[in-house]
């Protein structure tokens, strides 16, 4: 299947890649740190990816919350 994850910021993958690590441990998912994750249930990684959306979306609506028109 084909990677279509591209990041509109490139710095940022080292972020993400940390922010996918912590949230898979909070929820108890064992991520291979550089290896394969293809055995990984898709619930699994729906929930790591859940997760992480809701943190994103949560600090950019406190970066939003100054924001005047």
């Amino acid at each position: 299947m084909a990677n279509n994850n591209t990041l509109v910021v490139p710095q940022a993958k080292a972020a993400l890649n940390q922010m996918k690590f912590e949230v898979a441990q909070q929820l108890g998912i064992p991520l291979q740190p550089e290896g394969y994750n293809g055995n990984l249930a898709t619930r699994d990684a729906g929930s790591i990816g859940g997760n992480i959306t809701k943190r994103l979306v949560q600090m950019a609506e406190q970066q939003l919350q100054g924001f005047q028109r």
